[in-house]
């Protein structure tokens, strides 16, 4: 079959078993075909072909709701709602979205690209559903290490008390992005190994009623035995607890098993849970045999061998830099324990693990217990350093608002793919740490230009004891510099000229250094003087040099790979309010008040403005407005 000629899930109704078992081996073919282009999400998506195209089949897309948990799963919900013909463009710049996006499709009716947020909406559209009078079936499909975040537990517990009809299709995979962790993890491991349930029961209850005059009540009383006995021997034991009706476990690779127990469970009044098994990564070895989960997002690779196409020689992710830093600290100071909420590999905490295995926690997905948790530990003197991605650290706000910086507490955040990421798009945009952290009292926040500066970062923030500090650096490689053989402290609040100039001033940090640099060099060539400043402690600022560089009246460009509103060219505008120097002429290049889409980060740049021509052109125009004012 022609998978990109798929204009909807109804080709699947009429479909026998052989057919459904020929169009799973064409899908993963596809799949691994196209992916070995473009990237993307290999491993969960090869897992999920059976369970997909098996709730196509026995639902009905859009008027069912199907509610993707992560989102990058969606794939084959993708090729069989019409747009296989578009998989040369997924994850490309203005190309097929590697999450559900609901302007994309009729048939995505929810974003998602964090995990655990299926439940709480599916319980909103269910409680919509009913308030209208309508019948149709409400399926979020969340993985087993999506369930470890309390936001999951949360619904689940609002689900099982307001009896609504919600059917959870838990996708068990004994993997979110690396292996899962937690006593959750552990009871889903004694359901796996134990047989067929609920059918059983039913099966047990209908016979006994049947027996003339005295069934009814041997049901009765078996009901109150199976109820004494069922916690010791019976999985599904939590989700009955909490109302729902458990089926499984069920084989998520065989279509009988699937069927049989979606229909089942289409016909159950009530909240439901149907309990899949799948392998992460099914038909294509060399990700079925992955145990580190290098096959979760992968870029473009040899489908032969399974060989990744790196350039070669590339510098060290940012990740190692920062990770490798850390566990320099470590060796010297035995109060640093590294936390993460599920990103091990992601944040390339390998080998801190391997050298202090009881120094690192991998607390699963569970951004705001991670945060509380590192609090707690640095009431007690340790050091915490929470590794954490930008777009992760979100949903942790509140906590490191109560919790760390209002107690002024030592946590220090390695904040991992800060400013713009690329192909995953809006949901993994590292754009709004600055603006969500700067306002918070007690923070310090900082972001190295290169690694050499890293590795002094970390060590300051490892010595600096008076709250909370961050670290951001961003997702990619970082620029291969030799680094010194000793570590020092730089000072907080502290700022470095880069290349002196008379005739303006560029501030910026970090990733967009480079380009401020060129600009410089592009606007020196046509005779004009621009000054650039390594602004590296995003907060506090450098008071002294702003305070010269505006007395001295001279234009200032601020330039930063993160939101304009409330960033860090905020925070000079307000300096110059705070302090009456109310002619300065201040300008800010950023991110635009909106979300940005996925697509390759130079084009990115490109899209918003974040250019070296742009600089020059911004640049240009404020050297006139001081000639003119003079």
């Amino acid at each position: 079959m022609d998978l990109c000629k798929i204009k909807d899930p109804s080709i699947l109704k009429e479909m026998n078993m052989k057919q459904l078992e020929q169009l799973a081996e064409e899908t993963r073919q596809f799949l691994i075909e196209n992916l070995s282009t473009t990237g993307g999400h290999l491993g969960a998506n090869l897992g999920v072909v059976e369970l997909t195209l098996a709730l196509h089949k026995v639902y009905k897309s859009p008027e069912d709701r199907f509610i993707w948990d992560v989102g990058h799963q969606s794939y084959i919900h993708k090729i069989l709602t019409g747009r296989g013909s578009q998989f040369d463009t997924l994850r490309q710049y203005k190309g097929l979205c590697g999450f559900p996006k609901r302007d994309e499709s009729e048939h995505d009716v929810w974003e998602t690209g964090h995990s655990s947020t299926s439940l709480s909406a599916a319980m909103g559209m269910a409680i919509a559903r009913d308030l209208k009078n309508e019948n149709h079936s409400i399926l979020p499909i969340i993985g087993d290490g999506a369930l470890t975040g309390g936001m999951a537990l949360e619904a689940l517990n609002h689900i099982g008390h307001e009896k609504k009809n919600v059917t959870v299709i838990l996708n068990d995979n004994e993997m979110s992005i690396a292996k899962n962790v937690g006593a959750l993890h552990g009871a889903l491991g004694r359901m796996r190994s134990a047989g067929k349930y609920h059918r059983v029961k039913d099966d047990l209850e209908w016979v006994l009623k049947k027996i003339p005059a005295v069934g009814g009540r041997i049901a009765q009383a078996a009901e109150r035995l199976k109820d004494s006995m069922k916690y010791f021997v019976v999985p599904g034991m939590f989700f009955e607890e909490l109302g729902f009706t458990y089926y499984g476990p069920v084989d998520g690779h065989d279509f009988n098993d699937l069927i049989e127990n979606l229909n089942y469970a289409k016909k159950t009044d009530g909240p439901v849970i149907v309990h899949v098994m799948t392998q992460k990564g099914k038909g294509y070895h060399p990700a079925e045999t992955d145990v580190k989960d290098k096959w979760h997002g992968v870029g473009p690779y040899k489908i032969e061998s399974g060989e990744k196409i790196k350039p070669v020689d590339a510098p060290p992710a940012w990740s190692s830099v920062i990770s490798e830093a850390l566990r320099q600290e470590a060796r010297q100071d035995s109060r640093i324990v590294a936390v993460t909420p599920a990103m091990i590999l992601g944040s390339k905490l390998e080998k801190f693990g391997e050298e202090f295995p009881d120094r690192l926690f991998d607390v699963g997905i569970a951004e705001q217990h991670a945060t509380t948790m590192s609090a707690g530990l640095a009431t007690q003197g340790m050091k915490p350093f929470l590794v954490i991605y930008s777009t992760f650290l979100q949903r942790g706000y509140d906590q490191v608002v109560h919790d760390v910086a209002r107690q002024k507490l030592n946590v220090i955040f390695g904040i991992d793919r800060a400013g713009l990421v690329g192909a995953d798009g809006e949901t993994h945009q590292g754009v709004f740490d600055i603006a969500f952290l700067r306002s918070i009292p007690n923070m310090v926040i900082t972001m190295p230009k290169d690694e050499n500066e890293a590795q002094h970062l970390v060590h300051t923030a490892t010595k600096y004891d008076d709250g909370p500090f961050a670290i951001r650096y961003p997702r990619g490689n970082a620029k291969d510099v030799a680094t010194d053989e000793h570590t020092r402290t730089i000072p907080v609040g502290s700022w470095e000229v880069l290349k002196e100039g008379s005739d303006g001033v560029i501030l910026t940090f970090g990733t967009t250094i480079d380009m401020a640099l060129e600009a410089s060099e592009k606007m020196e060539k046509e005779g004009r003087s621009i000054k650039v400043v390594n602004a590296r402690y995003i907060k506090p600022l450098d008071d002294g040099m702003l305070h010269d560089l505006m007395k001295s009246r001279m234009p200032i460009l601020t330039v930063e790979e993160a939101v304009l509103k409330g960033g860090f060219g905020s925070s000079i505008l307000e300096f110059a309010e705070e302090n009456g120097y109310t002619s300065q002429w201040i300008k800010r290049i950023g991110v635009p008040d909106r979300f940005i889409e996925h697509g390759n980060v130079p084009k990115l740049w490109e899209e918003i403005g974040l250019t070296r021509e742009n600089i020059v052109q911004q640049m240009k125009q404020l050297i006139p407005n001081k000639q003119q004012r003079a």
